[in-house]
């Protein structure tokens, strides 16, 4: 309590009930990694497996040439860990189980991840890494997430990114190689890297978070781990919170249901009834034809009124704008201007016309003929 001197509060350790639930000396060394996983030693396990256990998976048949030409290279792989392995191309199946060879337990565990893998089009190279001890797998199924086939497609083409970057990116960035193939993705890493991949897909898939964003994270996160003082920190106040913007959708337009009634919509009334309703039925058939005439013949008038009507319209001149014409809006300036050079043309039409009479003006008209009143005067002297 606070009161004790010293203020320490002592607390009374644990009962441990059994034997093995007593505190171990190795729990607390620094030196040790539980963490680590160690290779296995045939020597642990001298005696082999007491019971056979097998494991068979079904492959499409447009893998079936590819794994023909690689089941020598699986084989081998296999029978290093004392597996023995089985390709049916009648049944289109793998088939792995144990022989008295094989040492390790878990590793039919692993045979049976390589055929799946197989199965889903990753290449027999990579697929035999799983294998190792460091190596895990997780195939996750995305066909079910979305039933929308059209939304699934631009989805899963999320995931790939242009020219496959946004998966070469998760790939770097979670340590862990990554195969979009139809329904499933397959993943091939740790356990921290595949639990991250699986995050990123099943978001991507249901819409949640684009994959970019997961990317931007990881960077951050990455830079983060570089610094030692922040080992034991909350990054969270580091990390970008992405906000998912509502994207406005077309609001459908439902019809209002109407009240329910037991009783059926009253019967549209038939031809018959309307003629007794306006008196038709009980005319005769000369006054029926006259009455179907005459209302053709109105028809046709209140037609030809109207084709009239439209040809005479294309004659009708066009109203006068109390306003200016818009684009001939002219200042008053280049008005005065035009006046000016029409002066100016009509002054030196008037000086051409009177240059042009000066030039035909006959000389000789102005000299004075002493010839023709000589002869007048002769004649006049010869008649006296």
């Amino acid at each position: 309590m606070d009161g004790e001197p010293g203020g320490e509060v002592e607390r009374k350790a644990k009962k441990h009930k059994g034997k093995h639930d007593k505190p171990k000396p190795w729990d607390e060394d620094p030196n040790i990694d539980h963490w680590k996983v160690e290779k296995f030693d045939p020597s642990w396990n001298d005696g082999g497996m007491l019971e056979v256990s097998s494991f068979s998976t079904l492959f499409p048949q447009y893998r079936e040439k590819y794994l023909q030409q690689v089941w020598p290279n699986v084989k081998s792989a296999l029978k290093d860990h004392g597996i023995s392995c089985e390709l049916n191309l009648v049944e289109g199946s793998m088939t792995v189980s144990t022989t008295r060879k094989t040492r390790d337990p878990y590793i039919i565990v692993k045979a049976r991840d390589l055929i799946k893998l197989l199965s889903r089009s990753v290449p027999a190279p990579q697929a035999i890494k799983i294998l190792n001890d460091d190596m895990q797998c997780d195939i996750i199924k995305i066909g079910s997430l979305i039933r929308n086939k059209d939304r699934f497609v631009k989805r899963r083409q999320h995931l790939l990114g242009p020219n496959l970057s946004t998966l070469k990116a998760i790939e770097i960035l979670t340590g862990c190689y990554v195969l979009v193939q139809g329904n499933t993705v397959a993943a091939m890493g740790s356990f921290k890297g595949l639990k991250q991949v699986r995050r990123i897909v099943e978001d991507c898939i249901l819409n949640v978070q684009h994959p970019v964003y997961h990317i931007k994270v990881l960077l951050m996160k990455r830079e983060l781990a570089k610094n030692p003082a922040l080992e034991n920190v909350s990054w969270d106040r580091f990390l970008p919170k992405f906000k998912k913007k509502s994207v406005k959708h077309k609001k459908i337009k439902t019809k209002e249901k109407k009240p329910y009634t037991p009783f059926p919509p009253p019967q549209p009334p038939s031809k018959i009834d309307l003629e007794l309703e306006s008196g038709e039925y009980f005319l005769s058939d000369k006054k029926k034809s006259a009455k179907k005439w005459q209302e053709k013949q109105e028809k046709q008038s209140e037609k030809t009124a109207e084709k009239k009507r439209k040809r005479e319209a294309a004659f009708v001149p066009p109203k006068e704008s109390s306003g200016r014409v818009p684009g001939t809006d002219r200042s008053e300036d280049n008005k005065d201007e035009m006046t000016e050079v029409a002066m100016s043309l009509k002054k030196k039409a008037k000086e051409f016309k009177k240059h042009e009479a000066n030039e035909n003006i006959n000389a000789e008209s102005f000299i004075a003929n002493t010839s023709k009143p000589q002869s007048s005067k002769k004649r006049k002297s010869h008649q006296n």
